[in-house]
């Protein structure tokens, strides 16, 4: 990844601690509601995820980033509610013992794909408690593969991701 001015999670978790962070805020709280309830088209429709856009674009690996993605990304992270640097989606969602999710449904979140990704990603943060590290999940939301996945697999389980791998 590039340095911080250029990372994909560095610029989404500042877009979203000056546009949908600040609750208190009355354009930041509706636009969040409105992110909340959009369809790719009409998370689209709002400027400041064009702002967000354009500072992802400075980003040579993301010169080609699907509208879908950025749509996903965007309507997700309205979801969260507090950044937590600590831990990452996964680790909020595992823990063993005192995992919110089961291992049966995370595994099904492992296998899905599209709108249902976004649907299960959603309800994901809501178990969560709608706190997770911003900028590692936007990253992920970008960058979802089987890379991704495996890295999640780790986390849930509170183990090490193996080795240098970018898994």
């Amino acid at each position: 990844m590039a340095n911080s001015d250029t990372n994909p999670g560095s610029i989404a978790l500042n877009w979203w601690s000056k546009n949908i962070k600040p609750r208190e805020n009355s354009s930041a709280k509706a636009l969040s509601a409105r992110l909340r309830r959009a369809a790719t088209l009409d998370a689209l429709c709002e400027p400041a995820v064009h702002e967000l856009y354009e500072s992802l674009q400075r980003n040579s690996e993301l010169k080609r980033i699907a509208a879908e993605r950025i749509s996903r990304l965007v309507c997700l992270l309205a979801e969260v509610r507090d950044h937590n640097k600590n831990k990452t989606l996964a680790q909020c969602l595992g823990g063993g013992k005192t995992a919110v999710m089961s291992p049966l449904r995370f595994q099904k979140l492992m296998r899905v794909e599209g709108d249902e990704l976004a649907a299960s990603l959603r309800r994901a943060i809501l178990m969560a408690d709608c706190c997770c590290n911003v900028a590692s999940l936007a990253n992920d939301i970008l960058y979802w593969g089987d890379m991704v996945r495996r890295r999640w697999c780790f986390h849930y389980y509170g183990s090490d991701v193996p080795g240098n791998s970018p898994v």
